[in-house]
């Protein structure tokens, strides 16, 4: 894991060039290391903005930029510890001078998503917030957005903390029964257990009720733009990311390998997939790219089964490469030219013009059954959802125990169950994970964050 005692310093913007960049130092030394960076004699003020020039490393003379320097002393800052940024002009240039002279004044460079790591080791978060933070900064929609600040403030980590005060108690007065077996206390009635555990079950429950509604707003649904070669799938791929993402000829067979953009559709995140044109071929790169359709067919949440109305109609259900799509909306194309055929469920477009479209995109989110997230969900990442699952479980076997007579209904293994859902628990939370977890959570953050 990395080191907590020294002073960390990177780049806390995204790359590239803008009207100010930040660069974010934290640890014992922050602010003495800022104070040497700079031409000021005065000490920096707590969370008091100060404009000054930072200099250049290893010579105290050459300014590099005009910058605003802002102190804030731990523990009431983002890390923990104290917490020093630097606004500068957004030239990487610039800000690669001012980390280098950090560097050179006693920092080191951070490694990624050590700045929230420390806020977590330092408890200013949980690790449901800290991933709540990669999940914000990598949001692409506006419910994406809502939904992991609202995580970010602690919704989830207060429905959490309910369930497990809930185990605790429990778990507490069953122990205390345990323990003094021969003095006839009972601490709860061997009949209220079941109700109890019910109780906390009822709370798990509701959570992964939402599992499905995380997993849609958290990664987004799919959707395979598929049909015969030259029907105008590339030019529909265009028309709903806005912009002339594939190439679009009348030569069959232009698209051979899978392309994909994401986009918001209606505030859902939506990943697109241009396919290549299914078709008999010899050739040995759109036989590749053939296959690959047919997977992402299968693969999909929803199939755009395009078909040319200008020309005769042939069955395109051949290309579905799985038997198991039966989310499928039919898009007539070309709908600017004669018509040679006609279906009820077909929704005719002539994607270059925009005719269509409008209808289409509703066909689309009715086709996704986007009611599911009218309510945003409580939990949305994986990992949470397979260790509410686990405990989800582990309480159902205690309920069984619970409900047992004889030997199985033992408070003993009442107590084994408990204690592992509630440590399923503590692992969502980080109250109980290892280093080997919080390296890998926190290695897939970004430098500076």
């Amino acid at each position: 894991m990395f080191s907590t005692a020294d002073t960390i310093v990177a780049i806390a913007t995204p790359p590239g060039r803008g009207g100010i960049g930040v660069v974010r130092l934290s640890g014992v030394e922050a602010c003495a290391i800022a104070e040497r960076l700079t031409d000021r004699r005065k000490p920096l003020e707590p969370r008091h903005a100060t404009l000054t020039t930072v200099l250049g490393e290893g010579a105290h003379d050459a300014a590099v930029d005009q910058v605003v320097v802002t102190y804030f002393p731990g523990p009431a800052s983002y890390t923990g510890d104290d917490v020093v940024e630097i606004s500068a002009h957004g030239s990487p240039v610039i800000l690669q001078a001012i980390v280098s002279a950090a560097i050179g004044a006693g920092a080191r460079l951070a490694e990624p998503g050590e700045f929230t790591l420390r806020a977590f080791v330092n408890g200013r978060l949980d690790l449901m917030q800290a991933e709540a933070v990669a999940d914000l900064i990598e949001s692409v929609t506006p419910l994406q957005a809502r939904t992991a600040f609202d995580q970010l403030n602690g919704t989830l980590t207060r429905e959490i903390a309910e369930i497990d005060a809930a185990l605790f108690d429990l778990i507490a007065r069953l122990e205390a029964s345990v323990d003094f077996p021969d003095e006839g206390y009972h601490f709860i009635e061997p009949a209220s257990v079941a109700t109890a555990v019910d109780g906390i079950l009822a709370r798990t429950q509701a959570l992964l009720a939402s599992a499905r509604r995380g997993r849609i707003v958290r990664e987004g649904f799919h959707v395979a733009i598929v049909g015969e070669p030259n029907v105008g799938k590339s030019s529909l791929f265009n028309a709903l990311v806005g912009s002339a993402r594939a190439i679009v000829t009348d030569i069959p067979g232009t698209t051979r390998d899978l392309v994909t953009e994401t986009v918001d559709l209606e505030g859902l995140r939506v990943t697109l997939i241009d396919t290549a044109g299914a078709r008999q071929t010899e050739d040995v790169i759109e036989v590749e790219g053939v296959a690959r359709s047919k997977q992402a067919a299968g693969a999909a949440d929803l199939v755009l089964l395009v078909a040319d109305q200008s020309t005769e109609w042939s069955d395109p259900g051949h290309i579905f490469g799985h038997p198991n799509i039966d989310r499928v909306v039919l898009v007539a194309s070309k709908a600017d030219l004669p018509a040679a055929w006609h279906r009820d469920e077909a929704i005719s477009i002539a994607a270059p013009l925009g005719l269509g479209m409008e209808r289409l995109r509703t066909a689309i989110l009715s086709a996704l059954d986007v009611d599911l997230l009218a309510d945003r969900p409580g939990i949305t990442n994986v990992r949470h959802i397979t260790l509410v699952q686990r405990a989800h479980d582990r309480l159902l076997s205690a309920r069984c125990a619970a409900s047992a007579r004889g030997p199985a209904s033992s408070e003993e293994f009442v107590l084994a169950d408990l204690g592992e859902a509630r440590s399923a628990l503590e692992e969502v939370t980080g109250a109980r994970a290892t280093d080997a977890l919080l390296e890998h959570i926190f290695s897939r953050f970004c430098i500076g964050k």
